[in-house]
């Protein structure tokens, strides 16, 4: 299937005017990714509303679809995706918080948290993880959305093919684009130059299509300079998103491993090393 819209999306669990969900919308030929608007949403309520959006659209999700294998068996909650979510969209912040830091108090030291298999290729942090960030609460958010609007979860769970969800992993690109330097920061204090050049560097990269993603990002000067004077991060992680998802709308089975854990789900683009 062809897709005329591709999204990407920088979540936040507790959005807010000052700290929206930013939607990158644009459109890609294969080889390029067109950056059309960024668009903002300061509730759930229309968040949601997006979601509803006809398709045929591709979006790429910046919080976890699913929880590690062993954190599921250990605590003897349903080892199937969806019964899982609806056990655990029915849970508070606080019982979530209180169960996995039990888990991890009765683990060894350098062992605390249980992983995904996607975890290592991405780099990313374990969707168990309350604070810092706190990915388990964004699931605990994001994916009751995704299943009332209908969304295909491919892998997951069967919704409207011409609304694929993807979660995605903004840090997967940026690492490979500038190393370990930061880039953003919600706190005006740690707002600085260095950050400031080290997002002119991570934009400058995708529009020259340096990741192995083969993808050239293409960008107005005023949309340019917006990514770069954003220094929360929140649209450019918004774009970098939208690149994976142009990755995975051109990719046989949308760039998924054929032995995808149909319970913990996957990072779009992680662990791939070059474009088809």
């Amino acid at each position: 299937m062809s897709f005329s819209t591709l999204a990407g999306i920088d979540f936040t669990s507790r959005p807010t005017k000052r700290k929206p969900i930013t939607v990158a919308l644009g459109t890609s030929d294969g080889q390029s990714v067109k950056l059309l608007r960024l668009d903002r949403h300061a509730d759930f309520a229309s968040f949601a509303g997006w979601l509803q959006t006809p398709g045929p659209w591709l979006g790429a999700f910046d919080f976890p679809f699913g929880l590690p294998r062993e954190l599921v068996e250990t605590l003897g909650w349903p080892r199937e995706w969806l019964p899982l979510m609806r056990h655990y969209a029915a849970l508070t912040r606080e019982e979530i918080r209180t169960t996995f830091a039990a888990f991890c108090d009765a683990r060894p030291v350098g062992g605390k948290f249980a992983h995904r298999a996607c975890d290592g290729p991405a780099g990313s942090s374990p969707s168990m993880k309350w604070v810092n960030p706190p990915v388990a609460y964004m699931l605990h958010a994001g994916v009751p959305l995704l299943l009332e609007a209908g969304v295909h979860l491919p892998g997951l769970h069967a919704g409207d093919a011409h609304r694929v969800a993807l979660e995605a992993y903004p840090g997967l690109l940026a690492r490979e684009l500038i190393g370990n330097r930061s880039y953003k920061s919600d706190e005006a204090a740690k707002q600085t130059p260095e950050r400031l050049i080290a997002r002119k560097d991570l934009i400058e990269a995708l529009e020259q299509g340096r990741t192995r993603l083969g993808l050239r990002l293409r960008l107005t000067h005023a949309q340019r300079d917006a990514l770069a004077a954003d220094a929360s991060g929140d649209e450019l992680d918004a774009v970098l998103c939208l690149v994976q998802a142009a990755w995975a709308a051109r990719e046989p089975g949308f760039g998924l491993p054929a032995d995808l854990d149909p319970l913990e789900g996957w990072i779009v683009s992680a662990g791939s090393s070059a474009p088809s």
